[in-house]
């Protein structure tokens, strides 16, 4: 049996299957000290492994813990014994948890609408420019009009600022990509990492997309931020089958 133990951890509001279950933790409820408090989740930012490990202890396990490297790799949940490079995973075994950590990146969970396979992918604007979702769609094997997603907390479009790089990367892959940035006095842009995650999945066929309203950087009490605190915590999105 699948439990959570963190009362500050809330639940994705999309229309999944009952037998999917998903989760988002804040940066509330842990056992971190600062600078990552306190309920961090990556065991990789300089953190004390033994809070870490407590901390994971309070969510749903067999959790697939990745190496996230800002890829394009996906792994199947159920195959992931220890971390493994990967930035996202699938799964159509029962009570195996596919998650993702993220602290401004965009973590993406999926399910289909029968509820037969889940996914969760952390798309950074590396990923996500180089095509993470697009993979993630294509190991979960079923038709993209079937697939619904939830865009989890981000970096929202006020605070997303980029150089003239990422936008070119974005917009050589897809010209209505010049929507999401908007110009700045001081030669930047302003990116809306969620709209361009829905132009992706719109252009893969899924129109069922939820979620995409918060903001990391914003949101100094509830989420980590590595734009804004540059030594923090990571959050995590998980996504799991019940039997």
């Amino acid at each position: 049996m699948i439990s959570v133990n963190n009362t500050h951890c809330f639940t994705p509001d999309w229309p999944a299957p009952a037998n999917v279950k998903s989760l988002q933790t804040t940066r509330l409820g842990g056992v971190s000290a600062a600078p990552y408090t306190s309920f961090n989740l990556g065991d990789h930012v300089g953190d004390d492994i033994n809070a870490v490990v407590a901390n994971r202890q309070q969510l749903p396990s067999p959790a697939a813990w990745l190496k996230q490297t800002h890829s394009t790799i996906v792994v199947d949940a159920a195959t992931v014994n220890a971390p493994i490079e990967a930035d996202a995973s699938f799964s159509r075994t029962a009570n195996v948890v596919s998650v993702v950590m993220t602290a401004d990146c965009l973590p993406v969970l999926f399910c289909d609408q029968q509820g037969s396979v889940v996914a969760a992918a952390h798309a950074g604007w590396r990923g996500l420019c180089d095509g993470v979702l697009e993979a993630t769609v294509k190991a979960m094997n079923v038709k993209a009009e079937h697939i619904m997603a939830w865009l989890g907390p981000a970096i929202g479009p006020q605070a997303f600022e980029v150089g003239d790089d990422v936008r070119d990367e974005f917009i050589r892959h897809d010209a209505a990509a010049t929507a999401a940035f908007a110009a700045q006095s001081n030669g930047k842009w302003l990116g809306d990492i969620y709209l361009l995650a829905r132009q992706r999945l719109n252009q893969l066929g899924i129109t069922a997309i939820y979620g995409g309203k918060e903001c990391t950087f914003s949101d100094s009490e509830r989420y980590f931020s590595y734009r804004r605190d540059g030594v923090t915590g990571r959050m995590a999105s998980l996504i799991w089958l019940t039997s």
